[in-house]
């Protein structure tokens, strides 16, 4: 039987911002007993990649998921798949997220004439609260859009809240970069 498929999949973003949290609710899975103040274990950094072997679409996959907590410089990967993460509760790591995120994926992943599928996920979905520094759906949507970004997603990995849409997308945009199209979207971008 063939190997197979193996998606490099890099999340950048802010220390800070929920990327592990993230990486260890998907380790955990829906049946992880979550608590506001426990959570669950986290992933350590040492043990990158987080392997998780799927099967859809009738073929097995295997995705590879780095943070930029990584002990291997992440400018040294080569992703198949970026996914950019800010905390809907910081305005800041919104801006950082365009102002230099972006700009590391153009400058370290942008091949010859080909342009790498990006997603725009926001984290901590569940500590939103009204107030001045938050941003709402719309506004991340909208940030996407202007980035060019093929997909746009909010999830909280302590709640678990959209968690399962948010892999699901994952899964079928990562698994796109196998195929000879690729995963890059039409001119326009989604939201779940």
């Amino acid at each position: 039987m063939a190997e197979p498929p193996t998606v490099t999949i890099l999340l950048l973003g802010d220390s800070e911002c929920g990327k592990s949290t993230f990486l260890s609710g998907l380790s955990h899975g829906q049946n992880a007993v979550r608590t506001k103040t426990t959570g669950f274990s986290l992933l350590r950094d040492l043990d990158q990649p987080f392997v998780y072997d799927i099967r859809m679409y009738n073929r097995p996959y295997r995705f590879e998921f780095y943070d930029t907590a990584s002990p291997e410089n992440y400018t040294l990967l080569h992703p198949n798949f970026v996914i950019l993460c800010y905390d809907v509760n910081s305005r800041a790591s919104l801006l950082n997220v365009q102002q230099v995120w972006r700009k590391e994926v153009v400058r370290n992943y942008a091949r010859d004439d080909e342009s790498i599928p990006v997603m725009l996920l926001g984290l901590k979905r569940d500590l939103r609260v009204e107030g001045e520094g938050i941003v709402y759906p719309q506004e991340g949507y909208q940030v996407a859009q202007e980035m060019r970004c093929d997909r746009y997603a909010e999830c909280s990995a302590v709640s678990g809240e959209l968690m399962n849409e948010v892999f699901e997308d994952v899964a079928r945009l990562a698994a796109r970069t196998t195929t000879e199209k690729g995963a890059l979207s039409e001119p326009s971008c989604s939201m779940m």
